[in-house]
């Protein structure tokens, strides 16, 4: 079975996307064998009330039958947004969504602003993972209106690294996050940090380009922390695959493959 747990329907408003709908992307789906994709409406990253996005999504996935066994939804919430607390109610209790997504940078607040730890801790409560994207687009070839500062001021990194995340982990550390299309700096500091994440309940996707070695990373961070992942409609489908059938018998056993083309996405998004 394969689980992609990084993929999106909706816009991108700085260019032209494909298989960005629950149709198109089934499509693409069955054509590389991928059984059901964590999906998020990226039209929330951009809307300034998200929860207009979360309900479009609802509303997708709700409109043929097919769509509720392929698709699990996840909710973009902005916790800097008035009423956001509800908002997060009503896509876990009255529509079902299985997680949450956060895009700081995006959404002009701070990885340490005390509404996002307050997230993660609703989510932990809920029992749902909350997801932070490190890259949507590489920022080399960004559009003049896409982010390239961060509050006001110059940001000296302006994509994020698995660093950037640490403080959140360390204020929240009994959570369940997904680190999603790792483009830069994959390791943290040797020692607390490594210790923290090999502890907790994390999981990254094998979108980013610093997954290419995935056989040394499953021996640094553990089987379990790694599950297949696109980041479609932006990347392709089979890089994931082929990372994960790359990986040597010294590496990996059927048993750990299986582990991340699906075991892992399933034990952190709590399915049976």
């Amino acid at each position: 079975m394969w689980l992609d747990i990084n993929a999106y329907v909706g816009h991108w408003p700085f260019h032209q996307v494909r298989y960005n709908t629950c149709r198109t992307l089934l499509e693409r789906m069955n054509q590389f064998g991928v059984d059901i994709s964590v999906i998020a409406n990226m039209n929330g990253i951009f809307y300034k009330n998200t929860q207009s996005a979360n309900e479009e999504l609802w509303q997708e996935i709700r409109s043929e039958r097919r769509f509720r066994d392929r698709f699990i939804p996840f909710a973009i919430i902005n916790p800097s947004y008035a009423g956001w607390r509800n908002d997060l109610k009503i896509c876990v209790e009255k529509w079902g969504m299985k997680g949450v997504r956060v895009y700081p940078k995006y959404h002009d607040y701070e990885v340490t602003d005390p509404s996002l730890t307050e997230l993660v801790q609703r989510a932990r409560d809920y029992g749902i993972p909350v997801a932070f994207q490190l890259r949507m687009v590489d920022s080399r070839s960004r559009s003049w209106m896409d982010i390239a500062y961060v509050n006001g001021k110059a940001s000296p990194q302006k994509e994020w690294t698995v660093k950037s995340i640490v403080p959140v982990v360390k204020a929240v550390p009994d959570a369940k996050f997904l680190i999603l299309n790792v483009a830069n700096g994959i390791f943290v500091d040797k020692g607390g940090d490594m210790e923290l994440f090999r502890k907790a309940e994390i999981v990254f996707d094998t979108s980013g380009r610093q997954v290419s070695n995935l056989g040394n990373l499953l021996k640094t961070y553990g089987n379990g922390k790694f599950a297949f992942g696109t980041h479609s409609p932006f990347l392709d489908s089979l890089t994931g695959m082929l990372r994960i059938a790359a990986l040597r018998e010294a590496e990996a056993d059927d048993n750990v493959r299986a582990l991340v083309r699906s075991g892992n996405a399933k034990r952190i998004l709590g399915i049976v």
